[in-house]
């Protein structure tokens, strides 16, 4: 049997938050949520590793999401991060590829779109830890 995969969703919009986890959820994930940057470092940093982590930009000031992407960037093995919003600049926009963020969506975020591109990032991330190319 295969291991679930894990996810952190971070929105400071609950309803928002609650949406995604059921869907993600119904989906085989196991989920897990935070509603504003503390709350999310502190799921990263209690030493339970996620496999995916979806993050808001903007929560409870401007572009704090990057701060939550570079954090979980830092950690050993980095999870896949997507960061979610309905306000990209040229200027986060930028932030988030220069820190390799893996996926960048816009609200209203396409649920198919990005179901797909989570399927092919973990089936990518499985593939090159099981050696295959």
């Amino acid at each position: 049997m295969t291991r679930r995969p894990t996810l952190l969703i971070v929105d400071d919009e609950e309803n928002v938050a609650l949406t995604l986890q059921l869907i993600f959820e119904r989906e085989g994930y196991r989920v897990s949520t935070a509603y504003n940057s503390k709350q999310a470092i502190h799921a990263l940093s209690n030493g339970h590793h996620f496999d995916v982590v979806i993050t808001d930009l903007n929560m409870e000031r401007e572009d704090i999401g990057l701060e939550v992407a570079r954090f979980a960037k830092q950690l050993k093995p980095a999870p896949i991060v997507v960061i979610c919003t309905g306000y990209a600049n040229l200027s986060n926009t930028r932030n988030a590829l220069s820190m390799h963020v893996d996926y960048l969506a816009t609200k209203p975020v396409d649920l198919d779109d990005l179901r797909a591109a989570l399927s092919r990032m973990l089936l990518r991330r499985r593939e090159l830890k099981e050696g295959k190319r």
